[in-house]
C-alpha cells in the first residue's frame, strides 16, 4: 500500500475524538438539519455548490459551518468528516446500479444529512419521516430495498460510535427490514416506515434517545453500560460485554437484552389514573430483579443474587424487598421519603371538559391552546387534572439538556425515575410553558430550575407571562460555569453528581425568600446604527459596562466560534483568565469617566476623579462565578434596617455600612479599576470595588459603543441611554445553611442582622 493511500485510509475513519467533538457543536447549534438544506435552493449561500445529489469539499465545508451555527469550523475535523462519508457513501455490491455514486472528491448529501440528523434531538416519528424524505428520490412516497439498506448503513455507523454492540444489533434491524414491506409488495411506503420504525426499539433508541411521555405503559429506553451483573426482564440470563450490553427504561429500570426487545414485554408504569374513581389510593408497582447486594426493606437482611433476577422494587417508594417479603407488605404505597414531592398516578386523573363556550356556572369554559393541551392531555384526548395528596407540595422540574455538558440529559433521566415522569419537562421540547399550565391550577408547589442562570432567568420570566393562580417558589440545580444567584441561594456553583435525592430532601427544607427583578430599556441614540442585539430586559443578577463585559465579550465570541473548546468548567475558567489576561494589556476600557454619565434616582454621580475602567450594577453579591463587588459589610446598629434608608445613597461613609439585600429594592452601583483589581477580588486579596452609590432607579448615558453585560449574557452597544427600574420580585428557595458555608449566601447575613 502506498503512503498516499495509507493516509487516504487513515483520513476516511472517524475517530471517538470526532464523534464526540462532532456531537458538541450539533447540541449546541439552534439549527435543524431541514434548515440548512434550504439554503441549497434559490438564492440560498449553499446553492452554487449542489452539483446534482453531491457537493464538493468546498461547499461540504460551509454546509457544515452553516448547520452547526458557527463561524469556523476546524480544518482538519472537516476535512476528516468530508472523506468519511466519501467513503460511507460509496455503494456496495448489492445496490450499485440502483444507486447513483458520489464522484470523486464529492460527498452525497442523503447519506450526510441522513446520519447528521440521527444525532440532533427530536422526536422519533419526525426523524423517521425525515430520513424516508432524504432518499424518497422521485417524491412517489416509496423506498426500494436499495434505499432503505443505505438509511441502515447510516445508521449502523452512527451506532458503532455509541458503542452499541453492532454485530448484535445488524440481525435485529435487517429483521425489521424483512416485516417492514406489511403489503409483500416489494417497496416500503411512508406509513410502514414510520410504523416499522416505531414498533423496532433498537431502532427508536438510536433515533431519539430522549422520547417525550406520551402513551402510558411506554418505555423510554436508554441504552447503558452496567457496571455490575445485571439481569434480563424477559429472558432472565445475563447482560453481557464489554461495551454498552442492554436496554433499560429510564423510568422504571425494566431492562432487556436489544434482541429480548422483539419479545412481549411487560408495559412501563402508568403517570395517571384512568379515571377520577381510580384516584386517591396508590399501589406499589414493582418491578422485579435486580436488587442484589440491598438490604430489604421489610426484614432488613441482605437480598443475594442466585445469579437470576432477585428482588422486587417499588417505582414510587423505591423500596426494595425479597420476593416472599411482598405479602407482608401493606398495598398502599406512600411515596416513601419523597412522597413530599411526588404527583403519584392517583393524583393525576383525566376529566370530560364541556364543549367549547358551554356555560358553567354563568361563565364559558377556557379555551385551551393546542401547546397547551398536547402538554396534558391522553393519547384520546381527554384533559389530565392534578388532585395533589394533602400536605405535600408537588415539585415541577426543568431541564436545560444544552447547560453542563451531559449533565442535563443525565440528570433528566434520573428525575424521571424518582419523580412521576409528568413531573420533569425538558426544555428543548416546547420550554417550560406544557409544565407551567399543567400546574397551573395547583395553589402549593415549587419549581426546581437544572440549568445556569439565564435558564433561571427564563423560567421566571415565564412565570410572569403565565398568570399562574400562585407565584410558585424556585429553586436551582445549577449546571455549567457561573451559576451566580444559585451561589447565593446556597445551591452551590455546579452539580458535581451528587445524589440526587439529598437535593431533593434540600428543597423540602429550604425556605422562601425575595428576590427583586430590574427592567432595562436599551434607546440608542442613532437607530440607524448597527449593534449587537440586547440579549434581555430583565436584570436578575447584574449589568455591567466596560472592563469585565470586555473580558465576558471575547469569551462568548470564541465560545461561538469554537465551542467543543469549551466543554468543562476547568477549560472554562482557564479561558477566561486568559482573555482577562489581554485586556489588561490593552485596557481597551480606560478613561470610563470621559465616555459615559451615570446619574442615581436623578442625581449625577461625579466620575472625573475617578480612574475607572468599569461599572458593575448589582442586584445579588455573586459576579462572575463567586465575586463579591460590594465586599462584605460590618452588622448594622441594633434597631437599623435596610428599609429605612433613603431611595438614593452616596456619601461614602453610609456606604459602607449599607448592606446587600436582594428583597430591598434597592441596586448597588459598583467602580471598578481594571481586571487586575477584578482578578484580586475574585482570589480575595482585595475586599471589594469601589462603592458608588446605593438607590432604586439608574440611568446611563455612554457616547462611543461599550461592551455591555446582563446577567453573564455580553454585547456591543453603540451610544445609547439607559433606564434600569424595579420589575417585581420574584419567589425563590434557599438551600438550608448545612449545604454551604453560611457566608455564601446575602441571606443568611439579613436574618442575622434581624436578629441582633
Amino acid at each position: 500500500m502506498s503512503l498516499e493511500e495509507s493516509e487516504s485510509k487513515e483520513w476516511a475513519i472517524l475517530s471517538p475524538v470526532d464523534f464526540i467533538q462532532l456531537q458538541q457543536y450539533i447540541d449546541y447549534s439552534n439549527l435543524k438539519m431541514k434548515d440548512a438544506l434550504k439554503e441549497f435552493y434559490r438564492d440560498g449561500v449553499l446553492s452554487k455548490y449542489r452539483h446534482g445529489e453531491c457537493i464538493e469539499e468546498e461547499g461540504f465545508k460551509l454546509f457544515m459551518k452553516t448547520y452547526l451555527d458557527v463561524k469556523e469550523v476546524p480544518e482538519d475535523l472537516c476535512h476528516r468528516l468530508f472523506m468519511y462519508f466519501q467513503k460511507t457513501s460509496e455503494p456496495d455490491s448489492a445496490n450499485q446500479s440502483q444507486s447513483t455514486p458520489a464522484a470523486p472528491g464529492q460527498v452525497c448529501m442523503k447519506d450526510v444529512s441522513c446520519y447528521l440528523s440521527l444525532l440532533e434531538g427530536g422526536c422519533p416519528e419526525d426523524k423517521l419521516e425525515f430520513t424516508f424524505k432524504l432518499y424518497d428520490k422521485d417524491g412517489n412516497g416509496l423506498l426500494d430495498s436499495s434505499e432503505v439498506d443505505r438509511i441502515i448503513a447510516q445508521m449502523m455507523h452512527v451506532a458503532d460510535y455509541l458503542e452499541w454492540d453492532v454485530s448484535e444489533l445488524k440481525p435485529i434491524l435487517k429483521e425489521m427490514m424483512k416485516a417492514i414491506d406489511y403489503d409483500g409488495n416489494g417497496t416500503v411506503s411512508l406509513e410502514e416506515w414510520i410504523r416499522g420504525g416505531m414498533a423496532n426499539v433498537p431502532m427508536l433508541v438510536l433515533l431519539g434517545l430522549e422520547a417525550t411521555i406520551k402513551d402510558d405503559g411506554q418505555h423510554l429506553w436508554q441504552l447503558k453500560h452496567f457496571k455490575r451483573p445485571v439481569y434480563c426482564n424477559v429472558c432472565h440470563s445475563l447482560l453481557v460485554g464489554l461495551r454498552k450490553q442492554g436496554l433499560c427504561c429510564t423510568c422504571c429500570k425494566y431492562t432487556v437484552h436489544e434482541r429480548c426487545t422483539t419479545r412481549s414485554l411487560l408495559p412501563c408504569i402508568s403517570t395517571f389514573a384512568k379515571s377520577k374513581k381510580d384516584a386517591g389510593v396508590q399501589p406499589h408497582v414493582w418491578v422485579e430483579g435486580n436488587c442484589e447486594a440491598s438490604k430489604c426493606d421489610r426484614c432488613q437482611k441482605k437480598i443475594k443474587s442466585y445469579q437470576g433476577l432477585t428482588g422486587m422494587r417499588c417505582v414510587w417508594c423505591h423500596m426494595k424487598i425479597h420476593n416472599d417479603c411482598v405479602s407482608q407488605v401493606p398495598s398502599e404505597c406512600d411515596c416513601g421519603a419523597l412522597k413530599d414531592h411526588i404527583l403519584p398516578p392517583c393524583a393525576i386523573y383525566p376529566v370530560i371538559l364541556e364543549r367549547q363556550n358551554c356555560p358553567k356556572n354563568g361563565s364559558p369554559s377556557p379555551t385551551l391552546s393546542e401547546e397547551t393541551e398536547q402538554s396534558f392531555t391522553t393519547p384520546d384526548g381527554q384533559i389530565l387534572r392534578i388532585t395533589p395528596v394533602p400536605e405535600t407540595h408537588p415539585l415541577l422540574v426543568f431541564v436545560n439538556l444544552k447547560s453542563g455538558g451531559k449533565q442535563g440529559k443525565r440528570v433528566l433521566r434520573k428525575f424521571r425515575y424518582l419523580l412521576n415522569p409528568r413531573q420533569v419537562y425538558d426544555l428543548s421540547n416546547g420550554g417550560p410553558a406544557p409544565g407551567l399550565n399543567f400546574f397551573r391550577d395547583l395553589l402549593d408547589y415549587r419549581i426546581l430550575v437544572c440549568g445556569g442562570d439565564g435558564t433561571v432567568g427564563w423560567i421566571l420570566d415565564a412565570i410572569d407571562k403565565a398568570n399562574l393562580l400562585v407565584r410558585p417558589p424556585v429553586a436551582v440545580l445549577p449546571l455549567g460555569t457561573g451559576n451566580d444567584l444559585a451561589r447565593c441561594l446556597r445551591w452551590g456553583g455546579g452539580y458535581d453528581g451528587e445524589d440526587l435525592q439529598r437535593i431533593l430532601r434540600d428543597i423540602e427544607l429550604s425556605s422562601q425568600v425575595l428576590m427583586d427583578r430590574w427592567s432595562v430599556q436599551v434607546i440608542p441614540d442613532n437607530p440607524q446604527e448597527k449593534g449587537d442585539p440586547v440579549p434581555n430586559d430583565i436584570i436578575n443578577n447584574y449589568f455591567s459596562i466596560g472592563v469585565d463585559a470586555s473580558i465576558a465579550h471575547r469569551f462568548h465570541q470564541m465560545r461561538e466560534k469554537h465551542p467543543q473548546k469549551f466543554n468543562s468548567r476547568v477549560k472554562n475558567k482557564l479561558w477566561y483568565f486568559e482573555f482577562a489576561t489581554s485586556e489588561t494589556i490593552s485596557a481597551s476600557c480606560k478613561k470610563l469617566n470621559e465616555c459615559l454619565t451615570l446619574q442615581c434616582c436623578g442625581l449625577p454621580i461625579d466620575l472625573s476623579s475617578l480612574s475607572l475602567e468599569g461599572i458593575a450594577v448589582l442586584n445579588i453579591p455573586s459576579m462572575h462565578g463567586g465575586s463579591n463587588l460590594w465586599g462584605e459589610t460590618k452588622k448594622l446598629d441594633p434597631g437599623s434596617s435596610t428599609n429605612q434608608q433613603p431611595e438614593v445613597i452616596t456619601d461614602p461613609e453610609v456606604l459602607k455600612g449599607s448592606v446587600q439585600d436582594s428583597s430591598d429594592k434597592r441596586l448597588e452601583v459598583v467602580g471598578l479599576e481594571g481586571a487586575i483589581e477584578m482578578g484580586q477580588i475574585y482570589t480575595g486579596l482585595k475586599s471589594a470595588g469601589r462603592r458608588l452609590a446605593k438607590c432604586s432607579q439608574i440611568t446611563i448615558k455612554t457616547k462611543k459603543p461599550l461592551p455591555m453585560q446582563i446577567d453573564g449574557e455580553p454585547w456591543m452597544q453603540p451610544p445609547c441611554t439607559i433606564h434600569i427600574t424595579h420589575k417585581n420580585q420574584a419567589h425563590m428557595l434557599l438551600a438550608p445553611p448545612t449545604r454551604t458555608s453560611s457566608s455564601s449566601s446575602f441571606f443568611n447575613l439579613k436574618k442575622n442582622i434581624q436578629e441582633t
